[in-house]
């Protein structure tokens, strides 16, 4: 024997059956570690570095008993048969279920494969000059260029990770193995130096000989990566593109909202989708109400759970820390006003029933109860029970330093989605060179301005419904005051009125009783009313510009607001550049129509004030129609924006606030790589977006054309439109750093 050490040779042995039982055999981890507590219990051992020869002796005889019972066969001794055995566990594990999802989560392809590599083994658990251990060539968690890790005397690998023993800080290694932790440092520099990226390393020592196992590009926290990436910039190891594609964009997001600790401990009893990222601390409420008032209270910290949510939550989704619904998609109503605010917000959470009436949630066998804490996680879509410790986000020197990088590099210029000055002034400070997406009907659901709404949706004939927009008209003028004075000098699209009336009326009949005593109308015409307005399927109803064409008087007003608003600016010498944008479009001669008024609204205003200042009149291209009869649109639309969240569900006909039901399924079985509400379908909808761009510039050479959809935010997404030849991507304002890097990515991918 090479060791004359019984102790060594049966500790190796147990830890060999341990490993095999539970890679090959499929024998549960935890029937090992039972019986193995059971024998430290027996001889009164602290940790398996404390048990006996004879103790490990018993043990490797249990462990094989182990093995037969729950693995079905005798424990192989000849080696020819255990090698067999283990390389085809190792390639049959690229089909478990843990290896897809990984796969999922990561986008990498199934049709890949998997590698074995054998090799022969060393033995740090020989004694006391042999040890094992796991370090860094700098801090994964900070970017400081600092050694780190983790090692232990008198054991194995699986040691360091199991959290049987307490590893030592890699420091104590120049004191306790000093030329050890110097043959370390150096191979690690060398490696850095060698791969240009932080290393994570692997490492034995057998008997005071230093053996490296393996390395890798080491995994970091978001804010260690781009402090990394800045430093080995200025260090001379990598160039600034290098460092840009480095970045996952998405790991940006971490950088812009707070975090879970990875430290807190939690209980998830729920998932659903990641809807808007970061994470979220609060009591729970069931009703915008009451998330308004006890936040106005200044007591409470809530979050706002409803089965799914509606324009009228606006408020209460503002007060909220969080949003988490049962039903929706990623750009549902909850998801899209979510991430604009920059709100943690978690949906489709099919785990979890509502039950609004009765003021509780229930998670399986769970109950939440209202003021009950929770803590959402909206970049894993979990729902954790109590409060979890959060980590607050910091905008660094090196994040500056990096978008400052990525500007100089990108083609595509990124706007933001913004509808309130506020929500312009985080867009402008994160970089964003406009605004591409104002929608105007979450200016009409302010306290003050929703039953003016209402009064114009109820009035009886026209006389009386401009009578009720003339109300609105200074709401809606000084809305656009605040956005174009935060946004002085660059371009602003404003989307008119574009959802269903209904959106605007009371639902229930406590709402209706209230609204109904609000403005004086009688309880049965508002109930006829807002019966006349359902509709059977009302995101493909009564809504865009068709509003526009029935009552052209809501058009003229908002005009009217706009140009006001632009005029009082530009006589004020502030720059305003504004853009109108018609949605919904599938005709040229809807467009005509809405474009007819506004223009003629436009030059009413100007000569009233005396000033004559450009503006734009385009189209939000959604319906498939839209893009395939572009260049009849583009005869008089004087800009394109694609609104993806719509053109995705009309081109594959799935409901994006249903579409969490059947999802998951679909993803499983891949029908889908992606789900099409985060991800472009290039395929389908990007052939859509293409023959749109083609056709509107065959007509009008130059013709501006951006996106406005969720995607506008998403990396892969913006990568299609760099090479499909856009001009801008416009997305929430707390994804326009995302968007920036992602845009300076595909531009040095597509050189």
């Amino acid at each position: 024997m090479k060791t004359e050490n019984p102790r060594f040779a049966y500790d190796a042995y147990r830890r060999f059956i341990q490993m095999f039982g539970d890679v090959v055999l499929n024998v549960e981890r935890k029937r090992f570690e039972e019986a193995l507590g059971k024998k430290k219990a027996a001889f009164g051992a602290k940790t398996d570095a404390d048990l006996p020869a004879d103790a490990l002796k018993e043990l490797v005889a249990e462990y094989k008993a182990i093995t037969k019972q729950h693995g079905g066969i005798d424990f192989p001794d000849d080696p020819k048969e255990q090698l067999r055995l283990a390389v085809n566990a190792v390639f049959s594990s690229w089909n478990n279920e843990r290896a897809k999802v990984y796969r999922r989560l990561n986008s990498i392809p199934d049709s890949l494969g998997t590698g074995v590599s054998v090799q022969s083994m060393v033995f740090g658990n020989m004694g006391a000059t042999s040890l094992t251990g796991v370090c860094f060539t700098r801090d994964p968690g900070t970017g400081e260029n600092v050694f780190y890790g983790e090692y232990l005397v008198n054991a194995q690998g699986e040691d360091v990770v199991a959290g049987t023993r307490t590893p030592k800080p890699i420091a104590e290694l120049k004191k306790e193995f000093p030329t050890i932790y110097e043959q370390l440092h150096r191979v690690g520099l060398r490696l850095q130096t060698y791969f240009k990226d932080v290393q994570d390393m692997e490492f034995t020592v057998e008997e005071g000989t230093l053996y490296m196992l393996q390395t890798r590009t080491g995994k970091r926290t978001a804010r260690a990566a781009v402090t990394i990436a800045t430093d080995v910039v200025r260090e001379g190891l990598i160039t600034k593109e290098a460092a840009l594609l480095r970045i996952d964009p998405g790991q940006l997001d971490q950088l812009l909202h707070p975090t879970i600790d990875p430290k807190a401990k939690s209980r998830v009893i729920a998932r659903g989708l990641p809807a808007s990222p970061g994470a979220a601390v609060g009591k729970v409420v069931f009703n915008a109400r009451r998330a308004v008032a006890l936040t106005e209270e200044g007591a409470e910290r809530v979050i706002l759970v409803r089965e799914e949510t509606s324009p009228e939550d606006i408020e209460g989704m503002a007060a909220a820390q969080g949003i988490l619904t049962a039903r929706g998609g990623m750009t549902s109503h909850a998801a899209v006003v979510g991430r604009g605010m920059g709100k943690c917000c978690v949906v489709g959470c099919n785990d979890i029933t509502v039950r609004e009436e009765e003021r509780h949630f229930t998670a399986g066998d769970v109950i939440v109860k209202e003021l009950d804490p929770i803590t959402l996680n909206g970049t894993s879509g979990e729902v954790m029970l109590g409060e979890v410790a959060l980590i607050k986000p910091q905008l660094t020197r090196s994040f500056k330093q990096l978008l400052a990088w990525a500007d100089q590099t990108r083609r595509l210029r990124v706007r933001a989605n913004a509808d309130t000055p506020q929500d312009a002034r985080v867009a402008r400070d994160f970089g964003a060179e406009g605004i591409g997406l104002c929608r105007t009907e979450h200016m009409f659901f302010g306290e003050e301005r929703l039953p003016v709404v209402r009064e114009m949706i109820l009035a009886k004939d026209v006389t009386a419904r401009k009578a009720a927009l003339a109300k609105l008209l200074p709401f809606q003028r000084q809305d656009f005051i605040g956005i174009f004075e935060v946004m002085e000098g660059l371009p602003v699209t404003i989307r008119l009125l574009d959802p269903p009336l209904h959106e605007f009326l009371p639902n229930t009949p406590e709402e209706q009783e209230r609204v109904s005593k609000q403005l004086g109308i009688e309880l049965r015409t508002l109930r006829e009313t807002v019966n006349s307005l359902h509709e059977i399927n009302p995101m493909l109803g009564h809504r865009g510009c068709r509003l526009g064409i029935t009552y052209p008087e809501i058009n003229e007003m908002q005009a009217q607001a706009i140009f006001e608003a632009a005029c009082e600016l530009w006589r004020d010498h502030v720059k305003v550049v504004p853009e109108v944008m018609i949605p919904l479009v599938g005709h040229p001669q809807e467009f005509r129509l809405a474009k007819e008024t506004i223009d003629a609204v436009a030059k009413r205003t100007m000569a009233r004030y005396k000033l004559t200042l450009r503006y734009l009149v385009g189209t939000m291209i959604e319906v498939p129609r839209a893009a395939v009869v572009a260049d009849r649109i583009a005869e008089d639309a004087e800009f394109f924006s694609f609104g993806t969240n719509d053109l995705t569900q009309m081109t594959f006909g799935f409901s994006r606030d249903d579409i969490g039901k059947f999802l998951p399924h679909y993803l499983k079985a891949n029908v889908l790589p992606a789900d099409p509400f985060v991800k472009l379908d290039q395929d389908g909808v990007g052939a859509l977006i293409r023959i749109g761009i083609q056709k509107g510039r065959a007509t009008r050479k130059g013709l501006k054309v951006g996106i406005c959809g969720e995607h506008g935010g998403e990396p892969s997404s913006i990568e299609f439109c760099h090479r499909a030849g856009l001009d801008y991507v416009s997305c929430s304002p707390y994804r326009v750093p995302v968007a920036r890097l992602a845009a300076a990515q595909a531009a040095l991918r597509n050189k």
